[in-house]
């Protein structure tokens, strides 16, 4: 057995013309055989609730599994998320201000935000999420610690 995940995104495809289009397009993967979506990044919550709300009143029953990007270097991402036109907000933006040489704080304020997005969507009803790694299993790791879902072990 597999399935077929497909991508969904909370905030308009840069190439899409609406939103409903992307609604479209996605009731067109459903149709295709989808099993689950999973959505690009995204930093406000509020983003990925409208778009759950909005497929389940266009009859769109799979599961939709918020993608989370831990930032791992704001500038990187602030640059990659224009590109896929995600926005940022600027409470995010600034728990970033003053970080850039700093990669053990940029780390901590990473992990913090990053934990706190994944909470506030279980306290929506969320159940699964699907974290973006980029390679960086300790930034991961981190999250789940402060979720409660994962110990480090103690080396001596």
């Amino acid at each position: 057995g597999f399935e077929v995940s497909v991508s969904a995104y909370p905030e308009r495809h840069p190439q899409s013309p609406s939103n409903a289009h992307d609604l479209d397009v996605l009731a067109a993967k459903v149709d295709a055989g989808a099993d689950r979506a999973i959505t690009q990044m995204f930093f406000d919550n509020d983003h990925f609730l409208h778009l759950r709300e909005s497929a389940r009143r266009r009859g769109i029953e799979i599961p939709i599994v918020p993608g989370i990007f831990p930032i791992h270097s704001f500038p990187e991402t602030a640059v990659f998320a224009a590109r896929c036109g995600t926005t940022i907000p600027p409470e995010v933006a600034e728990r970033f201000d003053g970080l850039a040489g700093s990669r053990t704080a940029t780390h901590r304020v990473a992990a913090e935000l990053c934990a706190h997005q994944i909470a506030d969507l279980v306290d929506h009803g969320v159940e699964q999420v699907h974290i973006y790694t980029l390679n960086r299993a300790d930034l991961v790791l981190d999250v789940c610690e402060r979720l409660g879902l994962a110990e480090r072990e103690q080396t001596t």
